[in-house]
């Protein structure tokens, strides 16, 4: 089904873009803030403003000199109707927590986006009936806080379905219409042929809505990456999606193409230090790349000990840092030198010892714990003569390096 808006009558159709274009004139308004160039919401790594022991966003302009930040993220409610909420318990239109701290950092000058979706949690395009109502309740949002910029994180699983996902394009689309110089950012997941089937079926959907966005980012982590260089092979190969998908040619594809990585230690065990994001954004700059932030500034903050004990954090980041690290690098790509307090130490985190050797006759079951090829790898369900790593989708998760 095409999205509600495409089959509106005409008048309710530009009923709709003027309330949206008058909505959105009335919260910049309301929100007292100029925007920023489209340089800095590129740039604005993720934040959230109610869990994962939020940072004072404030210390952190302080600290880099950054100036824009990308708070996550918006949901549907629980019991799933069509309103937006913070982490699908705040509803936006009581909220004054996010609000306060949206001032806090205008009032430095600064500014903020929103991320919707995610990976957990209701998505209103689950919600939602269709595209017009899907964008109806994401205005709520725009008007709410005055926004400038709005980011659509399309994963899993919201990505693997169908109706969600023509929902969601369509919302972005109406959204950018009604909103003029309105910065939409799309993130999806990253593979390391650029993006996977879901991905890939995500941008076609755009291709057949004419919806193109600021950029398209992957997200090159928790998919058997380790370091920089997997990551910039993974942004080469989805330029060249980009390029078949739309008919551009590579610069147009850079572009209109981003990067968002994760600080240290991701959910699967990769790491990704100061050095490695340097490297990215050696590459995201010098491709002329729309984007390049990271997951998030809740981990930009060293654990204790450093390395905590070789887990994943959503407060820290489990390798060797000063405070606030990973966040210099996005106030690099947007241009500005920061502050040069104190000097990065140099990472090392320590490899996890091995698991006993994996074997082809074994059998093994949820949560047994082998070694292959100097990483360690879990079961995550039955499996016998599957080799660990083989299949993205396969039975084995990757811990890390040993």
């Amino acid at each position: 089904m095409r999205p509600l808006r495409a089959c509106l009558g005409a008048a309710t159709a530009v009923t709709l873009a003027a309330a949206g274009t008058a909505a959105f004139v009335a919260g910049n308004a309301s929100g007292a803030t100029t925007a920023l160039g489209n340089r800095w919401y590129a740039a604005a790594p993720y934040l959230m403003p109610l869990d994962n022991d939020p940072p004072d966003p404030a210390a952190i302009m302080d600290a880099t000199g950054l100036k824009a930040f990308q708070l996550a993220f918006v949901l549907a409610p629980a019991g799933g109707d069509c309103s937006p909420t913070w982490g699908g318990t705040a509803p936006v239109s009581s909220d004054t927590a996010v609000q306060s701290m949206i001032s806090t950092i205008r009032a430095k000058g600064g500014d903020v986006s929103v991320s919707i979706g995610g990976y957990g949690g209701t998505k209103l395009g689950q919600a939602c009936s269709d595209a017009a109502s899907t964008a109806a309740a994401y205005q709520q949002v725009i008007t709410k806080y005055g926004l400038h910029a709005i980011d659509f994180d399309l994963e899993e699983p919201e990505y693997e379905n169908t109706a969600a996902i023509r929902n969601e394009i369509g919302a972005a689309k109406i959204l950018q219409q009604n909103n003029p110089g309105l910065y939409v950012s799309v993130t999806t997941a990253g593979t390391a042929d650029g993006t996977g089937w879901f991905g890939k079926q995500m941008l076609l959907e755009a291709k057949s809505q004419g919806f193109t966005p600021n950029n398209f980012s992957i997200m090159p982590f928790d998919g058997g990456f380790n370091g920089a260089a997997s990551q910039t092979g993974a942004l080469t190969n989805f330029n060249a999606i980009l390029q078949s998908t739309f008919g551009w040619d590579q610069a147009t594809a850079y572009a209109h193409e981003g990067f968002s990585g994760m600080n240290g230690r991701s959910d699967t065990g990769e790491y990704f230090t100061q050095a490695d994001f340097q490297t990215v954004l050696d590459y995201a700059t010098s491709h002329h790349m729309d984007r390049f932030t990271f997951w998030s500034l809740n981990r930009d903050r060293q654990c204790s000990p450093p390395d905590n004990g070789g887990r994943t954090s959503g407060t820290c980041s489990s390798v060797p840092q000063n405070p606030w690290d990973f966040a210099t690098y996005s106030v690099k790509f947007a241009g500005v030198t920061p502050p040069t307090a104190t000097p990065t130490p140099t990472p090392t985190p320590t490899p996890a010892s091995c698991k006993p050797a994996w074997s082809s006759t074994a059998v093994y079951t949820q949560g047994n714990e082998v070694s292959y090829a100097k990483h360690n790898w879990k079961a995550k369900w039955w499996t016998q003569n599957e080799v660990p790593g083989a299949s993205e989708w396969g039975p084995w998760q990757d811990e890390g390096a040993c």
